[in-house]
């Protein structure tokens, strides 16, 4: 049986191959040149590349390399894609997978989601298939998840959000001189990631991220990811203060892949939970 997801996931490909999980790479576009996650360019790379550089942009897994996975061949496969609305990556799977013979033997999963949440149902996916479950059973299991997760993005630079529209130019530079700290969380129909506030410092900022999670019912029976782009004592702050709250509650530390890096910038933090099975 065949697993698939893509490097949004923050899985890289000799992650994935440990796993038994087909990585599909997503690419990121800089200056005129195309990178593909972990292939052509690491995170930390890629940050230094971001110095001083226009703000780049991210481009779904291709077409071509969603076909050489999602095949006639008949194999089981299910293919977790990042949240329809955040990629158009579900919309082009789909296409694929109705475009197939053996169509009945192929599930594709919006995720709902990326990151950390999505790492955990790709890894769960593969995990229930070691242990003998049908495709049907682990798509039933891990399609009940994408209900679940819960996520929240603090970046560093407002110019990031200026270029996604999600604040206006004016916003940016008012909040990037006083050095505020947007807060951002994924909306309920899962298909944007919204503004919410801003707070001052990076304790108040993760303690609003907290609270939301205490909202919305995370307990131990769920995990919490602490993702960073390239500022690993920064996410272990932040996981310390998580553990205050989440004591009984897994908790685990997350590189960003280059393309969700795009998109929150240098220095930023994405805290995540969601239900474990």
């Amino acid at each position: 049986m065949k697993i698939i997801t893509n490097t949004a996931s923050s899985l890289n490909i000799q992650e994935g191959a440990q796993l038994g999980i087909n990585i599909l790479p997503v690419s990121v576009s800089i200056e005129g040149r195309v990178l593909r996650d972990y292939i052509d360019i690491s995170p930390d790379e890629y940050v230094k590349l971001l110095r001083g550089k226009e703000i780049p942009s991210s481009s779904q897994p291709s077409i071509g390399d969603i076909m050489d996975l999602l095949d006639d061949s008949g194999e089981e496969t299910i293919m977790l894609t990042v949240a329809d609305g955040l990629s158009g990556e579900y919309g082009s799977a789909m296409a694929v997978r109705n475009s197939l013979q053996n169509r009945d033997s192929v599930y594709v999963i919006n995720s709902g989601t990326l990151a950390g949440p999505l790492r955990y149902m790709a890894t769960a996916a593969a995990r229930l298939r070691d242990q003998g479950e049908s495709a049907k059973e682990i798509v039933r299991q891990i399609t009940a998840l994408a209900g679940s997760s819960i996520s929240y993005v603090i970046p560093s630079d407002f110019r990031y959000l200026r270029k996604s529209g999600r604040i206006s130019h004016l916003t940016s530079r008012i909040g990037g001189a006083l050095h505020l700290l947007p807060v951002l969380t994924q909306t309920e129909d899962r298909k944007r990631i919204s503004f919410k506030t801003v707070r001052r410092t990076w304790k108040s900022a993760v303690e609003t991220v907290l609270a939301g999670l205490r909202e919305r019912g995370v307990d131990e029976g769920c995990l919490i990811s602490i993702a960073y782009a390239d500022q690993r004592p920064l996410a272990e702050k932040v996981l310390k203060q998580v553990r205050e709250s989440f004591p009984r509650t897994e908790c685990e530390i997350l590189q960003l892949a280059p393309s969700l890096i795009t998109h929150g910038g240098p220095g930023c933090i994405v805290i995540q939970a969601i239900h474990k099975i």
